[in-house]
């Protein structure tokens, strides 16, 4: 009991442990929705993209303003200097053209001339407490946006009172410097107002004012289609990271957990989903640890299969044993004691072939898993066992013959030392149940792409409910006369396992001949290669 709840406390900090790992690592889904996330976060960069645009708008407005200034600096001076009393009507022609404020500054810095007085207003600067929320929603937009970029900070423009020149820095700046001067400024509801300042005649000053409301409209138009996109970017990248989510990580999950619980021994208690309707990785991935966890689940129960069958044949040469050993210590007969000591030498080789036969067969699976194939011509590897076998005496009373084929003809992939061990406990089979003057016949033959070796013996052929069986580990069906215990029979289960080892399949069947039974054959069919 208590190592069993030391087996299960292990069991659970293992399976807690993995979870753990699990846990503290980026999960599959988490990865595919930064991937996704990605893109459009490189979308949401277009927005902040907008501010430098916006920039370049403002500079190149700037720019033109200056050059608008300069040239109706240039217009105005000349009319200053030939029809003066013309001058108002062409400010009032230029403030209606640009809808600017068009103001005229005279060398002691009053206002003169003012374009508004004679067109009235051309643009309107709003109050931003009296306009409705959203426009409140909108400049904080603006704020955070170009907080974020680090965009340029412009001062706030206000009308002076009184209106002098000297209120104006850029008409100062273009007095003092003799050329033209441009301030952008933002109005108390973030409109952008550009000035410019050009000198004139007399040193008088020309005053531009500009309402660059429609850059900020069309930044705000395209954020707002941006944002938009990037919404619908946003949501379609979730849902197709929803979906690869479930398609991909869900199936995985299951799987890993599955496999889990198989390496935790619950090998018996768990399903591999499968997944047969999926044609992809996954579903190939699933159908190859289902089918691998039925070859464990093989594996698991012929291992135990195998453990109770050596269990079972080991028992009853120890009893045989015990029973010999506890009699010789009341037998005072030394015939009795003599015979009762043959019987422990019997029993005692008994049990070291049997630890001999099922060590063989415990490393055959490890070992042909590390094995590298090579080409084994079995015409050439039988032609010199049976060259042995003909040195050996216990053959004496029974006649080997072999047909060699054509050299070259009978190869295949495999383990010489492997194959070879199938054939001589074929031919060991075959000697032992043929009689005394019998025939072993062993040939081999390339049939298509298959290379079939047979050895048929004179014994008396295998009985009718032993056919199904005779593969099978520690079956064994002796002739008669022959001493018990001389055979583990697991001879014909190894070769079976090697067999099937080089993709080959073995079969036993009575060799019948006018409807009696001449003896036993067993072919062994593997792949040919060239």
């Amino acid at each position: 009991m208590a190592s069993a709840t030391a087996l299960t406390r292990s069991s659970e900090g293992t399976r807690d442990d993995t979870q753990l790992r699990w846990s503290r690592g980026w999960s599959l889904t988490a990865r595919i929705l930064a991937v996704n996330m990605f893109a459009v976060l490189m979308l949401a960069g277009g927005i902040i993209y907008l501010d430098s645009f916006r920039e370049r708008m403002l500079e190149r407005r700037a720019e033109e303003a200056g050059v608008a200034a300069d040239l109706m600096a240039a217009a105005v001076s000349e009319r200053m200097l030939q029809a003066p009393n013309r001058l108002a009507p062409m400010l009032e022609r230029f403030g209606k053209t640009t809808d600017a404020r068009l103001r005229i500054y005279d060398r002691q810095g009053a206002r003169v001339l003012d374009s508004w007085a004679l067109t009235g207003p051309t643009f309107t600067l709003r109050d931003p407490n009296a306009e409705p929320l959203r426009k409140d929603v909108a400049r904080f937009l603006d704020r955070m946006i170009e907080g974020a970029v680090g965009a340029r900070q412009f001062e706030s423009f206000a009308e002076p009172a009184p209106d002098v020149r000297r209120a104006w820095p850029e008409a100062e700046a273009a007095l003092a410097r003799q050329a033209v001067a441009t301030t952008i400024r933002f109005a108390p509801d973030r409109t952008i107002v550009i000035t410019a300042a050009a000198p004139l005649a007399d040193g008088n000053v020309l005053h531009m004012t500009i309402d660059a409301r429609d850059v900020t409209r069309g930044v705000r138009d395209e954020r707002l289609t941006l944002f938009v996109i990037f919404l619908g970017v946003l949501l379609l990248s979730l849902l197709l990271s929803s979906f690869l989510a479930r398609t991909i990580v869900r199936p995985l999950r299951r799987l890993a957990i599955a496999a889990q619980r198989v390496r935790l021994g619950r090998a018996r208690e768990v399903t591999i989903p499968r997944f047969q309707k999926r044609r992809d990785e996954i579903g190939a991935l699933s159908r190859t640890l289902s089918d691998m966890t039925a070859a464990l689940r093989a594996r698991i129960d012929a291992t135990e299969a195998f453990a109770a069958d050596v269990a079972h044949e080991i028992k009853n040469p120890l009893a045989s044993l015990r029973s010999a050993v506890d009699a010789m210590g009341n037998v005072k007969d030394p015939e009795l004691s003599a015979r009762l000591l043959t019987v422990v030498r019997d029993d005692v080789q008994r049990i070291d072939r049997l630890i001999s036969d099922i060590s063989d067969a415990s490393r055959l699976d490890a070992e042909l898993s590390r094995v590298r194939f090579e080409r084994i011509d079995l015409g050439v590897m039988l032609a010199t066992l049976m060259s042995i076998y003909e040195t050996q005496p216990a053959t004496a009373g029974v006649t080997l013959a072999f047909a060699r084929p054509q050299f070259g003809s009978a190869v295949v992939n495999g383990d010489g030392s492997r194959l070879a061990q199938v054939a001589r406990n074929l031919i060991d089979n075959a000697i032992s149940f043929s009689p005394s003057g019998g025939l072993v016949q062993v040939t081999v033959a390339r049939v298509g792409e298959r290379v079939l070796m047979r050895v048929d013996d004179d014994g008396p052929g295998l009985p009718p409910e032993g056919i199904n069986r005779i593969f099978e580990r520690f079956y064994s069906e002796r002739p008669e006369g022959e001493a018990f215990g001389k055979h583990s029979g697991l001879g014909l289960a190894i070769a079976k396992a090697i067999v099937e080892a080089h993709d080959g399949t073995i079969a036993a069947e009575n060799r019948i001949e006018r409807d009696e039974v001449k003896g036993a054959r067993f072919t062994v069919s593997l792949p040919a290669t060239q």
